[in-house]
Parts: C-alpha cells; structure tokens; sequence
C-alpha cells in the first residue's frame, strides 16, 4: 500500500453500504502485522476503515494521516512530549527515563557509555528510585494523552465499530461508545492475556485499574478476538462468557513459499554452507529464549551459529553480546539487523533451525502463541519450541519440530542436536503444512465477527480478502 499524506480532518460521508470502523492501537503501527492484516482485510471488504496510532517522534513517525489505500487511512495522534512543553527540558528528561530504541545493521552493537566514577550505593539507589518515578509518570502521562486526543480522532470519523486492540485502548474505545450520537459497537482484540502479562512486579495501582477496565470493556464489547485458544478460554471462564472469543492467529498471508536462496542470514553474518544456524526471528528483549539459546550454543558444535534478525533496545543488544561473552561464544552470535516486516520469512529461510522460545513469566507467555511460530514454519525452518501448551500443540500436530520439555541449556542443546541430525524430516513437514497456515484463513473468522455485530448494516465482503501489513514482533 503506497502511503500519502493527508490532513487529520472530517473525512466525507462513507457510501451507502460502507459501515465505519476505528481500529485503536497504542504504539506507532509501522510495524505491528496483527493491526496491518486486520484493517486490510476489513478494507478489502467493503469497510471505512481508519487506524488511530500514536506518533513516535524519536522513530520519525509524526502525527499525521496517510492515506493507505482507497477504504483505509493510518492517522497518527500526538503522543506526550516534553519537547512541547518544555523544550530545553527535553535531554534531560530523556536522560532521566532512559528511552531509545536501535535497528542496528550486522553486528554493530552501541558502543559502551564513557568511563566515569563509579556511583556509590546511595547514588544508584537514588537514581533507580528518580529514574523508576520518571517513567512511570511518563507511562502515565503518555497514556492518558493518547486517550483523550484516540478519542477525539475516533470521534471526528464517526465509526460504527471500535476495534481496541488490547486492554490500553479499552478507554478511547467506551468514551467514543458513550459520547457518539450513534450506536457504536467494541470489537476487543486481545493480543495478549491482557492482566497477567510480564509487567514490574511493584505495581499495583495499575493493575488494578486494568482489571476493572478490562471487565467493563468485556461487558460492553459486542466481540471478542484472541489470539491463541488458552487465552480465549481465560476470557471466557474468567468474564462467564456464553462464547468462547473468536481465535484470529497471526499468521503470515498467503504467497509464493520461500525457500533458501531468498535468506539474508548467512550473508550477513558472514557465514558459508557449512555453517549450521540457529535462526531468531522478532524483537530482541528478555524472556524471548535468547539468552537460553546462547547458554545451549555452548553445549553445540562450533559450526553452530545464532543468528538473530530484529530490533530491539540498545540496552537489549548490549546484554547479548554479554551472554555471548559470559558464555564463550561471542564469534558464533550474530546480530544482522532487521528486514521489511513482510520479509521476515523470506529471510529466514537460509537457517538450519529456528527457536521459538517464550520464557514462562508470566501467564500471558505461557499462553503465546507468537507470530514468529508460524513466520518459521512458513520459512521451511524445523522448530525447537518450549514446552507452553499452545505452541506444543501446533509443533506437534503438524509435526513440525521437537519440543524440549526441560528448563536447562543441555535440554534446549539436546533438541537442536536431534534435529540437526536430520532435518529434512521437519522441512518437509514445514512445507506440507505453511499453505494451509494463512492469513486469508484467518481472516474469514474475523469477516464472520463483524457480520455478527453489524448484522444487515454489514458488507458482503468475500471473507478471504488478501491484506497488505507489516509484523508485530
């Protein structure tokens, strides 16, 4: 979709039969695949569809509305920043909270920070208590700014849905049902076991707070969507629901299978056919099984290479490449960047293997069921795969990979080594099962959703329309 700029104004009345949809999503939408698909798809449809995002000025993404395709347009809201308010401000507050993000190409990791003295206890313990303090009231603040102006937005198209995509959006989403002269339907997507995610264990307040809006999100919501069958249960049995939500996975739209000559993973890292890899595909932060993957590789042949392709956290990056060196095996980790989120399984597919990893700590990693599961499968990679119901269940009914049912880097190691052993016997069935693991299948149960909360007002709009989107890693 080519994007064009066009001013956050009254948009003209929709034609008969083109019912208005408002997908909320808070974060800048560049990349999350999941509402990308979503709105295509409702676009491709026969729907009005306009996604309200926030502004990420650090990134270069300012507010604005761009026009993606005929039916759907991407408006960005201002998101809290003290550079308005107080310009001169800015670096220190920056400072204080300690934001930034890299994208880095090859093994470029940031450099270290410039020697200085070394803080005394009281200091540091200072400074994690101001900078703790900092972030939060920028949390805070950031949020409930992109409430009011999310609602506003929202407002000004006059939806005949509101699609919250997670519990942050559930606010903006009841304002606008509450204020709109009309009748407005909630369509909740739960991406995440939205209460019992991975957060700071010394909050409470907000917790709280979640618990409540989530519950009167639930109750006013016309439809629910997950996306792994172990949360739509929780929902379910937790909010007494009469229906189990609508299981919508993320999984990559249909297309041409890749196969190895489309992979970056050896190009980048500078590694030849003999190499055997390890392929990490997604967002570089904890509880992801990089840093199991890195203890495991010390129990692997030196052939074996980790290669991780994503971005994530200067800080992020710096610890890998110190779980690299802890554990001796920093020339076979290699951090080669990001591709174009609809590359991603292209990309991959040069690998020997690929981990999907989510440390369980929280219930929502338990229940994952991640994009970059079935992005894997697509590339034709065998899967190594955590022992976590839902990802167990796909590996093994597909037969797609070994499940490791330990917690220890010998575990993790000893099913690497089975698979490399022979491989070819999870290819195949990684190519037998990716046509039939599509987005347009996925789709169809998000068309029938719809078609349900808007009854006669809705579109007849083929139910396997191809999207356009990025990844939400």
């Amino acid at each position: 979709m080519t994007a064009q700029h066009t001013p956050a104004e009254q948009p003209a009345p929709a034609p008969p039969g083109e019912p208005r949809v408002a997908v909320l999503v808070y974060n800048d939408c560049a990349n999350d695949s999941r509402v990308l698909k979503e709105s295509a798809t409702l676009d491709e449809a026969g729907y009005l569809t306009r996604i309200v995002a926030v502004e990420r000025r650090e990134k270069g993404y300012l507010a604005a509305r761009h026009q993606l395709s005929a039916r759907l347009d991407l408006e960005r809201v201002p998101e809290f920043a003290i550079e308005r308010i107080v310009p001169a401000l800015a670096p220190l507050w920056r400072n204080l909270i300690g934001r930034g993000e890299a994208d880095l190409p090859g093994d470029t990791v940031p450099p270290p920070p410039a020697p200085r003295r070394p803080a005394s206890r009281l200091e540091t313990t200072v400074l994690r208590r101001v900078r703790g303090l900092g972030e939060r009231a920028y949390r805070t603040i950031a949020l409930g700014t992109y409430w009011v102006n999310a609602t506003r937005a929202a407002m000004r198209f006059s939806p005949d849905v509101v699609h919250a995509n997670d519990g942050n959006t559930l606010v903006p989403a009841l304002a606008v049902k509450a204020l709109s002269p009309q009748d407005v339907g909630i369509v909740y997507d739960s991406h995440e076991l939205w209460r019992h995610r991975n957060i700071r264990p010394d909050r409470w307040l907000a917790p709280a707070l979640e618990r409540v809006t989530e519950a009167l999100g639930v109750a006013r919501a016309d439809g629910l969507i997950t996306v792994s069958p172990s949360i739509a249960e929780w929902l379910r049995d937790t909010y007494h629901l009469a229906e189990t939500p609508v299981l919508v996975r993320n999984v990559p739209a249909a297309g041409p299978l890749p196969d190895p000559s489309t992979g970056v993973l050896r190009d980048r890292a500078g590694l030849g056919p003999e190499a055997k890899v390890i392929a990490y595909g997604g967002r570089i932060t904890t509880s992801r099984g990089i840093e199991e993957t890195i203890a495991a590789l010390a129990h692997l042949g030196e052939d074996v290479h980790f290669v991780l392709l994503g971005y994530g956290e200067a800080e992020a990056l710096r610890n890998v490449r110190a779980e690299a060196e802890r554990f001796g095996v920093a020339e076979r980790v290699h951090l080669v960047g990001a591709v174009a989120p609809d590359e991603v399984s292209a990309a991959l597919a040069d690998g020997d293997v690929a981990v999907v990893h989510v440390r369980p700590v929280c219930l929502s990693y338990r229940f994952a069921l991640p994009n970059k599961l079935f992005e894997s499968i697509r590339a034709g990679l065998p899967i190594a795969a955590a022992d976590l119901p839902d990802m167990r269940a796909v590996v093994e009914e597909l037969g797609v990979g070994e499940v490791f049912r330990g917690t220890s880097a010998e575990d993790l190691a000893a099913a690497l080594t089975s698979i490399l052993e022979d491989p070819e016997r999870y290819r195949a069935r990684a190519r037998e099962a990716a046509p039939h693991l599509t987005w347009e299948h996925e789709a169809a149960h998000l068309l029938a959703l719809y078609r349900r909360v808007l009854g006669a007002d809705a579109p007849d709009g083929e139910p396997d329309a191809v999207p356009a989107g990025g990844e939400d890693r």
